[in-house]
């Protein structure tokens, strides 16, 4: 089944153990996928859509969770 709990750039950062600044920049440089949501100005991911990218990642295999 999917897991549908939404993340946050917080809870992206701790997913791959940085700073949630860090995931910000990600996201301004193009390198996180789009918000599956919208709310409030503020973006989140579906925490599936964030393992699927974690899991394409180059060089970063030894974080997939």
């Amino acid at each position: 089944m999917a897991d549908q709990a939404l993340w946050s750039y917080k809870e992206i950062a701790a997913h791959i153990q940085v700073q949630p600044d860090t995931v910000r920049s990600y996201r301004k440089h193009g390198l996180l996928p789009p918000p599956d949501l919208v709310e409030g100005g503020r973006p989140y991911w579906r925490a599936d859509t964030v393992r699927t990218w974690v899991a394409q990642r180059p060089g970063n295999g030894w974080r997939n969770r």
